[in-house]
């Protein structure tokens, strides 16, 4: 039954429906090359640190915050993650910063997770190994959309002959305004 939860953590960082935390993965990649996965990888685990968190507190029921407030500021976190790359360009930004404010996205977007997983957990006795199957299945999701956008990113600017700097730009536009029309969409909620 624990291999079910490490699956049903898998497919809900991949599923296609649920694409706001995808866009928020695809916003930490796009600063960094396939040369750069040490840094890459510290600020994945980062988010992995805030989310794993917000994860357990949440789904324990030790914090509750409304559901469609979560649902507005997680992409509202996409939306200045990619404000913040346009901002930076092709600079590095300050990496304790970028490491900080997305360890706080994490918190974030762990919150929204844990609305999914409650749901699932109904039947179990125990949390503790489902909450970390459904984990470990969240974070196997992650790294496979590193490895796709490091890819995409190498793809782009040896084959496409993109230069870094419009990388940045047309991936953090790109992601910035989904963020912006997913905000305008769940906005209204939170004030229901």
């Amino acid at each position: 039954m624990l291999i079910e939860y490490l699956k049903l953590g898998l497919e809900h960082i991949l599923d296609p429906n649920g694409y706001d935390h995808i866009l928020f993965i695809l916003t930490l990649c796009v600063m960094y090359t396939h040369r750069e996965c040490k840094p890459l990888l510290i600020l994945v685990t980062a988010f992995t640190v805030g989310h794993s968190i917000t994860l357990a507190l949440a789904t324990m029921r030790w914090v509750t915050v409304s559901t469609p407030l979560i649902e507005a500021l997680i992409p509202l976190t996409i939306l200045i993650s990619s404000v913040f790359n346009v901002a930076t360009g092709e600079h590095k930004p300050n990496l304790r910063v970028q490491y900080i404010l997305t360890a706080v996205f994490g918190l974030i977007h762990g919150l929204g997770f844990s609305n999914f997983l409650r749901s699932m957990l109904g039947r179990e006795e125990s949390l503790f190994a489902p909450l970390l199957f459904f984990n470990v299945g969240l974070e196997v999701g992650q790294l496979a959309v590193v490895l796709f956008a490091l890819l995409a990113q190498w793809t782009a600017t040896t084959y496409g002959k993109l230069s870094r700097k419009t990388w940045i730009l047309v991936i953090s536009f790109l992601t910035g305004s989904v963020a912006i029309r997913l905000l305008l969409e769940r906005l209204p909620a939170v004030f229901e």
